[in-house]
C-alpha cells in the first residue's frame, strides 16, 4: 500500500474512534489505538512510533476498556442500586447519544433514576444509586478521553 492510503485509514480510525469516545456504541479508544498501529506501518512514519509506545498505549487501551464497563457497575453497586439502575443507566445514555452533549452526560443518571424508580426504590434511594452510576460513567468518560488524549499526542507527534 502507499504512504498516503496508511495514513488516511489511520486518520478515519482516530477520528472515529475520537467520537466513539462518547457514542456509546463505538469502541473508541481501541480505534483511536488501531489508528496509531496502523500510521506505525505507514512506510515515512513507521520509525516515528517506536514498538515501546504501541505496546504500552495497547495495554492502557485494554485496561481502560475494560474500567469504562466496570465502573457504572461498580459505582452503581457502591450506592446500594440494583440490575435495573444498571440498565436504566445503560438505555440513558443510548437515549441521551440522541440528544447531543447534555444528553450523554445526563442520560445515565436520568436512565438510573427510572430504573431505580421502576425497581420500586423510594426517590431519596433511586437518586443515590443514580449518582453512583452517573459517576462510574463520568470517571470512564475521563479515563477514556485522556488515553484517547494520548493516543493523538502520540499520533501528532509521528506527523509533525
Amino acid at each position: 500500500m502507499e504512504d498516503p492510503v496508511y495514513i488516511i485509514i489511520a486518520v478515519i480510525l482516530l477520528i472515529v474512534g475520537a467520537i466513539g469516545t462518547v457514542a456509546p456504541v463505538i469502541p473508541g479508544v481501541p480505534l483511536s489505538w488501531a489508528g496509531l498501529l496502523v500510521l506505525k506501518f505507514a512506510p515515512s512514519v513507521e520509525d516515528e512510533v517506536s514498538w515501546v509506545t504501541i505496546v504500552i498505549l495497547g495495554i492502557l487501551t485494554l485496561g481502560v476498556t475494560i474500567l469504562d464497563n466496570v465502573l457504572p457497575v461498580w459505582g452503581t453497586k457502591k450506592m446500594g442500586g440494583n440490575k435495573k439502575v444498571v440498565w436504566g443507566a445503560t438505555i440513558g445514555l443510548l437515549i441521551g447519544f440522541f440528544l447531543g452533549p447534555f444528553g450523554i452526560i445526563f442520560g445515565p443518571f436520568v436512565g438510573a433514576l427510572i430504573g431505580g424508580l421502576l425497581s420500586g426504590t423510594k426517590f431519596m434511594h433511586a437518586t443515590k444509586h443514580a449518582t453512583g452510576a452517573f459517576i462510574g460513567y463520568i470517571a470512564g468518560l475521563v479515563l477514556k478521553l485522556v488515553t484517547v488524549g494520548l493516543i493523538l499526542f502520540f499520533f501528532m507527534m509521528a506527523l509533525v
